[in-house]
């Protein structure tokens, strides 16, 4: 892996797509999308992937890193196809979410549609039908999209070979490791070919991302566009509203009313605060569905498919479940809840102001949560002013973080502390030489 300053590795020159070697199908394709020209972090991975050598990428989310990946993969597989009929897995990308696996398989669909042969893709992940994926399965494929699970259920069932993939990418690294993902990681790399392309994309390089790149990278490229940083100011309004946690949801249907927003997507902590939340919008009149874990695929898909088409206004997500969300004209998120990471500040964030279109992030910052945000501020070198709105200004105060024995932490102990803590400990003591 090599290192490169955001300096060296960032432009912003305008070009059109075909000038950074894609095909004119490919093209074809993407001027049918409306992309206009290429984002920044394209106009230097597609080039890098055609070029064939490890690239590893750092981009903010929705910089545009599928399409920088996905299309000049497809090319290459297209243009091996034209020689070898033989349908054998070339290229495998690997993602830490079914949503974003689904979404990847669906933008494969769409960037496929002029080529001729046309590759064949496939998409791997847990709670689908295994019986449904094998048979898909059963007329080969030239690229799979998969989570690291269910790729390895086909693996270890010898159902499927990965000793002829030519060209790896993990996508979203950071969130790979984070979930916990890095033993059925490293059980998937040890089944890739020595002689492959490997391409890494993560919207943050912390350690463990950085010393997984110098493992399995070899003479990488690096292409850092603002990775991990916050997304563009001029096109993402953040707000900061204090407010009371009890009233979160009426300033919520307050805002929703008030700002005429079209869609929403609102982060909460907990799958039932998701649909605790989504029925009390409902119940006010304003279309709402959750989008959770505990849910199977099927209402989870049917959630977002009516989010997209605009059938409901509101869609309440926990982090995990709207990794890979990217719905086009997303007029704002809302913070009901706190990220736990400074990381999916950022991934929230960005799910609106895409593609330069304007969006609005309103995070809701209670007397228990403001220290938190605070340190979120800090990681990203920012400070929001508090807002208070008329009808919903704040009353409550922090509560006090408690010790292990019910103290406030930090504070001295009273005698009476200390009296019940001597009083625990010689309880405590009794019982274990009652149990010897």
């Amino acid at each position: 892996m090599t290192d490169r300053s955001p300096r060296d590795c960032c432009y912003s020159q305008r070009v059109p797509f075909s000038a950074l070697g894609l095909v004119s199908p490919l093209c074809r394709a993407v001027t049918e999308l409306g992309y206009l020209e290429p984002t920044p972090v394209q106009q230097q991975l597609v080039p890098a992937v055609l070029a064939g050598g490890d690239v590893w990428a750092s981009a903010r989310t929705g910089s545009g890193k599928t399409a920088a990946y996905l299309l000049p993969l497809l090319q290459q597989l297209t243009l091996r196809n034209s020689s070898n009929h033989h349908r054998a897995l070339r290229a495998l990308v690997l993602v830490p979410t079914r949503e974003l696996a689904t979404q990847i398989g669906e933008q494969a669909t769409r960037y496929a549609k002029f080529l001729s042969p046309r590759p064949v893709h496939r998409v791997l992940v847990g709670g689908g039908s295994l019986d449904v994926q094998r048979l898909a399965l059963r007329g080969g494929a030239d690229l799979i999209v998969a989570t690291p699970g269910r790729l390895l259920d086909f693996v270890d069932r010898a159902e499927l070979s990965l000793a002829t993939v030519d060209h790896f990418v993990l996508d979203e690294a950071d969130r790979i490791l984070s979930l916990g993902f890095a033993d059925e990681l490293a059980r998937v790399l040890e089944r890739l070919p020595t002689r492959r392309q490997n391409v890494m994309l993560s919207a943050t390089f912390g350690p463990k991302v950085q010393a997984l790149a110098e493992r399995w990278l070899v003479d990488a490229r690096g292409i850092d566009v603002d990775g991990g940083a916050m997304p563009d100011t001029t096109a993402i309004v953040q707000r900061a509203i204090e407010v009371d946690a009890r009233a979160r949801t009426r300033l919520l249907r307050a805002l929703i009313r008030g700002e005429q927003w079209d869609r929403v997507l609102v982060f909460v902590a907990t799958r039932q605060a998701a649909d605790e939340l989504a029925r009390d919008l409902d119940k006010a009149d304003i279309a709402a569905l959750a989008l959770h874990g505990d849910q199977g695929p099927t209402t989870r898909k049917s959630a977002l498919e009516s989010f997209v088409a605009g059938d409901i206004r509101v869609l309440v997500a926990t982090d995990l479940a709207a990794r890979g969300i990217d719905v086009t004209g997303l007029a704002a998120v809302v913070n009901y809840d706190l990220p736990r990471s400074t990381t999916d500040y950022v991934h929230r964030v960005g799910r609106t102001g895409r593609a330069g279109e304007r969006g609005v992030a309103v995070t809701f910052v209670t007397a228990d949560n403001a220290a938190h945000f605070g340190v979120i501020e800090k990681h990203h070198r920012m400070t929001l002013v508090r807002e208070r709105l008329a009808g919903f200004a704040p009353t409550d105060v922090a509560r006090p973080v408690l010790d292990a024995h019910g103290g406030k932490k930090g504070a001295r102990p009273s005698k009476k502390d200390k009296l019940r803590a001597a009083a625990a400990r010689t309880s405590a003591s009794s019982k274990k030489a009652s149990d010897r």
